[in-house]
């Protein structure tokens, strides 16, 4: 099955700031969901993604196959902004 992936401008802001190899990294880790180091957050309907020290949050709506990409950023500041 293949899911429609939509980034919210937060989150497309981050990405395309990193170097171009990151970038790259990031969005293959990306076009890779549902699998992949993938964790519920807690208090929310969110999941993680964990692509080395970054961290992408995103929801998944299986019914229509969409997966929204609301976040992303560097593991210690990430948290902070969910």
């Amino acid at each position: 099955m293949k899911y429609t992936i939509i980034y919210k401008k937060k989150a497309l802001k981050f990405i395309q700031k990193q170097p171009k190899d990151q970038q790259e990294r990031i969005i293959k880790a990306i076009n890779k969901l549902p699998s992949g180091d993938i964790v519920p957050v807690e208090t929310t309907n969110a999941y993680r993604l964990r692509v080395g020290d970054y961290r992408i949050f995103f929801t998944i709506d299986n019914n229509i196959l969409k997966i929204v990409i609301i976040n992303a950023g560097n593991r210690g500041q990430v948290y902070k902004r969910i």
